[in-house]
């Protein structure tokens, strides 16, 4: 490709541009300019949990982001929780066997509480309830089968 000066050599060359000129490339007509007001509607879901749901006993269910405005808080908090149903042995693996993995239940615990911890003061009372009515019912849970 190159002599041993530095230069292209010429059958390189003449063939560098040949292929250039077969290849020009075809102008594209640009695109619609994007506007620039809000296209996502707020959302318009009202939660309503009781103040204390730990004490009623009343179990919360984990309510899904909006449609449209991506993951929120608490699908981060059902991603953390949902293996330790698997990990305390409450709940079967898709091939029917059950694995029970205390350690790995108290790590998926312990990491919604830091989670807790960490956004003190950030959330929603609606987000807190529903993380500490979880940490409690698993915390209980895990209690009981560490017996």
């Amino acid at each position: 490709m190159f002599t041993p000066d530095g230069r292209v050599r010429e059958d390189y060359a003449a063939q560098d541009e040949t292929s250039s000129e077969a290849t020009a490339p075809t102008p594209v007509p640009p695109e619609p300019p994007v506007p620039l007001g809000p296209e996502t509607p707020e959302p318009t879901v009202a939660l309503e949990s009781p103040s204390d749901p730990a004490a009623s006993g009343a179990r919360l269910e984990l309510p899904g982001s909006p449609a449209g405005l991506g993951p929120g808080f608490l699908d981060l908090v059902e991603l953390l929780a949902q293996p330790v149903p698997f990990y305390l042995g409450d709940a079967a693996l898709p091939d029917g066997q059950s694995v029970e993995n205390l350690e790995m239940a108290r790590l998926h615990i312990d990491m919604l509480d830091v989670l807790r911890q960490r956004t003190a003061g950030n959330l929603t009372a609606d987000e807190l309830a529903v993380l500490e009515d979880l940490l409690y019912q698993l915390r209980m849970r895990y209690v009981q089968k560490r017996g």
